[in-house]
């Protein structure tokens, strides 16, 4: 990536962080991404820093398979599962079982999305 354009790249601004050692506080890194989105074009609006914590959760859980109790502690929520936080963060509405994981991001595979109204993927809704 050219020089002119390392404010874009999330590696460089990573390896910066960690090498000047500085803590940012997660309002610091709302405000840099956001800027970040408006610098390309993307509407900032709709993204914060929620979306990083659910998919660090779910990495941790799929990728790394760390137990439910070592995620909650990550994450700061309760480990008695009374409330279940630790499912919002794992499952959502828009989750997709169908979908193998090897076809996430081909954009060849065709959609998954199974119809309200016969509970297949079809056209009929």
């Amino acid at each position: 990536m050219p020089e002119e354009y390392s404010h874009l790249c999330v590696v460089r601004a990573f390896a910066r962080w960690i090498v000047e050692n500085e803590p940012m506080t997660s309002e610091q890194f709302l405000e840099m991404f956001r800027n970040n989105l408006i610098d390309i074009g993307v509407d900032h609006f709709p993204y914060g820093t929620h979306s990083f914590r659910r998919g660090g959760c779910q990495w941790l859980s799929v990728e790394r398979r760390w137990p439910l109790r070592q995620i909650c502690e990550w994450g700061g929520w309760s480990q008695e599962f009374t409330h279940l936080t630790i499912v919002k963060y794992l499952i959502s509405l828009n989750d997709n079982p169908a979908v193998d994981r090897d076809d996430f991001f081909n954009l060849n595979h065709p959609p998954a999305f199974v119809c309200p109204a016969c509970n297949r993927s079809c056209h009929c809704a």
